[in-house]
């Protein structure tokens, strides 16, 4: 009796072609989960039209074992098989990668900035073989016919923005057209109230301190109303200041909506003046997607530092283990965003950025338009 492992693999082009029950257990246990890899996120997305064009892939193996009986030799030569079992076993989920295409009102802009963004990088098996992530990879740069969008054009770029170390596969994303692209985060440790307090830095103590003594109390249930009043705050910011796109109302109404979206807001003398917006992966991590302040209006009142201080708490109290910043620049570039993140007390990592640029010039000019409209 001989027997023969054959792996099979198969490409799952679609939300639908995933098995909702095997995506939740690779999320339970895979070490590169994120909330933006789960099915709630593809959902949010996909609610979410006017934004974004959201997509799903995913990479099941399936393994046969083919068993041959041999009855002896004739003349000599090697044994001639009898019969053949072949035993298989069911589809098992490798990878999912969850992400969207941007989508612009104007048509011209769509041209010009259209790209796909993987928030997290991709969720992964820890046993997954390479040639599986390589499947995955090669088929995620060619996004639009695979999900059913023939007509629509290729991303001019796609970037993984990774939440986790893929150093290990570092040689599997070049071999499939993905540079690495150095980036910070800050990951803040969350597992008890008494740790945060502890490597939460000086002046950050002092300035949450001077905020609660001063009357500005936490809303940790807003109204949709409330919501509301932040989201005037963080356009206004993302106007004046931040000078990139800021998603409409309707995604972050939506996002309030969700099961684990989290809206943390701070208010004074009856008026909401800052607040962060996290989403949760249950007891691993909370992420802080956006963060805002009338910051410098106040005397002693520091909203943005507060905000994020009560989601950090937050992650602490309902056992989650990091409070992820979602990033923090580049290196080798000054950023002030990173000086603020950095006086929480969490650890500095680079889990960095992959990038595929599918239109080189398009890409250049695009990302030159970005530089000249940040210095107006």
């Amino acid at each position: 009796m001989y027997q023969y492992i054959l792996v099979v693999m198969k490409l799952l082009l679609t939300y639908s072609d995933i098995d909702p029950q095997q995506w939740q257990s690779l999320v339970e246990r895979s070490p590169y989960a994120t909330w933006f890899q789960t099915p709630e996120a593809y959902r949010f997305y996909a609610a979410n039209p006017e934004e974004m064009m959201p997509f799903a892939i995913g990479v099941a193996e399936e393994c046969k074992v083919d068993s041959v009986k041999c009855k002896g030799k004739e003349n000599g030569k090697a044994d001639i098989p009898a019969s053949r079992l072949i035993a298989s076993s069911p589809y098992r989920l490798k990878a999912v990668c969850v992400g969207y295409v941007t989508k612009e009102k104007s048509a011209l802009k769509q041209f010009f900035t259209r790209r796909a963004i993987i928030i997290g990088g991709p969720l992964l098996a820890e046993d997954i073989s390479e040639e599986a992530l390589s499947a995955l990879l090669n088929t995620v740069k060619n996004l639009p016919s695979l999900q059913g969008r023939a007509g629509e054009r290729l991303p001019i770029y796609i970037e993984t923005r990774n939440f986790h170390d893929y150093s290990k596969w570092r040689h599997i994303f070049e071999q499939c057209g993905f540079t690495y692209q150095p980036h910070l985060n800050f990951h803040v440790d969350t597992t008890s109230v008494e740790v945060v307090d502890k490597n939460l830095g000086k002046s950050r103590k002092r300035d949450i301190r001077t905020t609660i003594r001063d009357g500005v109390t936490p809303v940790l249930n807003p109204t949709i109303e409330q919501v509301r009043e932040y989201y005037a705050i963080l356009k206004d910011l993302y106007t004046t200041k931040v000078k990139t796109p800021l998603f409409s109302w309707h995604f972050f109404e939506q996002l309030y909506h969700t099961a684990h979206g989290r809206f943390i807001l701070t208010e004074y003398q009856g008026k909401i003046i800052g607040g962060t917006v996290c989403v949760v992966l249950p007891n691993r991590a909370v992420y802080e997607w956006f963060v805002c302040g009338v910051d410098g209006v106040y005397e002693h009142i520091f909203p943005s530092s507060y905000a994020t201080y009560l989601g950090i708490r937050y992650a602490a109290e309902n056992g989650c283990q990091i409070f992820d910043m979602m990033g923090a620049g580049k290196p080798e570039e000054a950023y002030g965003v990173r000086d603020f993140k950095a006086r929480f007390g969490g650890e500095q990592v680079e889990h960095g950025r992959y990038l595929c640029v599918r239109k080189p010039l398009l890409y250049w000019i695009g990302k030159t338009g970005v530089k000249m409209l940040k210095r107006r």
